[in-house]
């Protein structure tokens, strides 16, 4: 019953947020991620807990929010098989590597190719953000940006000519303005790649990153100059920008300083900017990750962490009265079954 998940959501999420705040989260750096013939992805985890997956028979995720009920969202979908793809790599283990090509196979079948040349995998349902309210098929800078890392590991073991076709205009989409049903948006005449269409700049920032990601494996795939300029403008906006997510040279802040960030956000903001810093050299990147390292934080430093995030946190929730927001139900998404995957086992982007 919608009522009693709902319930239970909010139970969970109180226990978590009050009883289970932690300083760490189990999601390292994959420092040997990112070259042309690595399969590896920049983070990996092998402790995540998927809480919100709810498994179709097909053995692709969804994600239940209670806003949506249970909704195919593309980014957990690609974020599922490259955390599957990890373990491969790791255990070779080939009902892993099953489960990422049915992912795959998932993320070919609801590409999106649009008139205006950009492929985009959209999200078939309404959902509210702060004060944003998105329609179904609106497209997301953190969606694009996994499922183009995704896509590029794809085709790297498979040789599909499909999914090459397809990243071939998986990049338009980032140089698109957002009045043009795009992503790209800008903060103090730098671009940023934005994970909420229509919502104020800078916006989300683990979006911003996990897009530049996904156009830097697009780039080392394919040595398109294009990509290489849509990847450079979202590293000097992203430089231009990361101020404004800081919190006291301690913490990061989630969504326009809407509230601190619970602890898995916060260590995937760390880990993201150590792999930009590898990968760009860039020094601002550095130093962030520095500053934001929990292992720096003293007991006091903390306590003020804790109680920040719990206060700015609940403030938001009476703000935006995000108990009382709904959203329409998930449209209807095509669902495949790849005929040379026979398994339906499942290995365990729950942040």
């Amino acid at each position: 019953m919608p009522i009693v998940e709902s319930v239970l959501c909010a139970a969970r999420a109180v226990r978590k947020e009050v009883f289970q705040f932690r300083f760490q989260y189990p999601l390292v750096e994959v420092p040997a991620a990112g070259p042309r013939d690595s399969l590896l992805y920049y983070f990996y985890s092998d402790k995540l807990a998927w809480e919100a997956m709810r498994m179709d028979s097909y053995g692709i995720p969804r994600a239940w929010y209670r806003q949506t009920g249970a909704a195919y969202w593309p980014a957990y979908i690609a974020w599922y098989g490259l955390v599957n793809l990890g373990h491969y790599e790791r255990r070779n283990d080939s009902a892993c590597l099953d489960i990422f090509l049915k992912q795959i196979d998932w993320l070919e079948a609801n590409a999106v190719a649009r008139s205006d040349g950009a492929v985009v995998w959209p999200m078939n349902f309404d959902y509210i953000v702060g004060e944003t309210r998105l329609r179904s098929g609106w497209i997301s800078a953190h969606a694009q940006g996994f499922a183009i890392s995704a896509l590029v590991r794809g085709w790297r073991i498979t040789r599909r000519p499909r999914l090459l076709e397809l990243l071939a205009g998986s990049a338009r989409i980032f140089s698109l303005s957002v009045p043009e049903d795009g992503i790209r948006t800008t903060m103090n005449g730098h671009v940023l790649y934005t994970e909420v269409p229509g919502g104020r700049a800078p916006g989300i920032l683990d979006g911003v990153m996990i897009s530049l990601l996904g156009l830097y494996d697009l780039y080392v795939e394919t040595a398109d100059p294009e990509v290489g300029r849509l990847f450079n403008d979202g590293v000097a906006g992203l430089k231009n920008s990361l101020a404004h997510w800081n919190y006291r040279d301690k913490w990061s802040w989630y969504h326009n300083r809407g509230y601190l960030c619970p602890p898995a956000y916060h260590c995937l903001h760390h880990v993201l900017l150590k792999v930009l810093a590898r990968l760009t050299g860039e020094p601002v990147f550095a130093r962030y990750a520095g500053l934001w390292d929990p292992k720096r934080l003293s007991v006091l430093d903390r306590a003020e962490v804790y109680l920040g995030f719990l206060y700015t946190k609940n403030q938001r929730r009476l703000k935006h009265r995000t108990w009382s927001q709904t959203a329409k139900p998930a449209a209807a998404v095509v669902q495949v079954r790849a005929a040379a995957v026979t398994t339906d086992e499942t290995c365990d982007y729950a942040v």
